[in-house]
């Protein structure tokens, strides 16, 4: 899965992102672009950002769903066979955080963060058919340190991201014997517009815990990222952590 984009554009390698406008799934975008994938950007509510993005990445499309409904998912994966024609990478970055310690957390609020979870399982599941009509692919489940390390006021989130990299190893084993390879890249605290507006303590207490004393760049998860997807062929059903020393897995 190397080497220059080809000269017809129907045969150029194509890889779907999701909540590919902001943090680290902009930046995952801006990765894919740079190893020759037409990038499909999707996006839920940040549409001006994901057009920015897409009017800078040759060959980027758009496509929008609320991976929480079970018809705009499927909606999303026939307009990505219209728009591109393939998949070949499936990365699957979209989450939805909302924290509240378990004693006031709202029911909705719950189903809100779980339901992407299930469309994000409903996503892959209908990808993987490409995938097998294609003769293989590769998916990059982007989960979080705090999926095993656990954090206080996030435990649907945090279920959520342990969920993904179960699913990955689960999913590697059931598609053992096919040319199709599952990772989780799990980020520690990376300097995105959510933890920008951390409180200042929440921000120090957080640094004290990271070896190398500073909040890791989009930028360093998108590369791990784009390795996976283009390199790394004996790796599969693995968690790949970032996180500066944080955590070790």
């Amino acid at each position: 899965m190397s080497g220059a984009p080809a000269a017809n554009p129907a045969e150029r390698r194509v890889a779907v992102v999701t909540g590919g406008a902001t943090g680290i799934g902009r930046a995952v975008c801006r990765a894919l672009a740079a190893k020759a994938f037409r990038v499909g950007i999707v996006y839920n509510s940040s549409e001006a950002k994901a057009r920015e993005l897409a009017e800078a990445l040759e060959g980027a499309f758009l496509a929008r769903a609320d991976l929480g409904d079970p018809a705009q998912v499927e909606a999303l994966v026939k307009q990505l066979q219209e728009l591109a024609g393939r998949v070949d990478v499936l990365v699957n970055n979209a989450g939805l955080n909302r924290d509240a310690p378990i004693f006031t957390m709202k029911l909705d609020d719950y189903d809100a963060v779980t339901g992407v979870a299930r469309g994000t399982w409903y996503l892959t599941k209908l990808v993987l058919r490409r995938f097998m009509l294609r003769n293989g692919g590769r998916v990059v489940n982007i989960s979080s340190v705090v999926g095993h390390t656990g954090n206080a006021g996030q435990i649907p989130y945090t279920m959520i991201k342990a969920g993904l990299d179960a699913m990955t190893r689960s999913l590697a084993q059931e598609l053992a014997g096919r040319d199709i390879l599952v990772n989780s890249v799990a980020p520690g605290f990376i300097d995105t517009e959510m933890t920008a507006s951390l409180p200042e303590e929440i921000r120090s207490r957080i640094l004290e815990r990271i070896p190398v004393g500073r909040m890791g760049r989009p930028e360093e998860v998108a590369e791990v990222v784009a390795f996976l997807a283009t390199e790394g062929s004996y790796i599969n059903g693995s968690v790949i952590h970032v996180n500066g020393g944080m955590y070790g897995g």
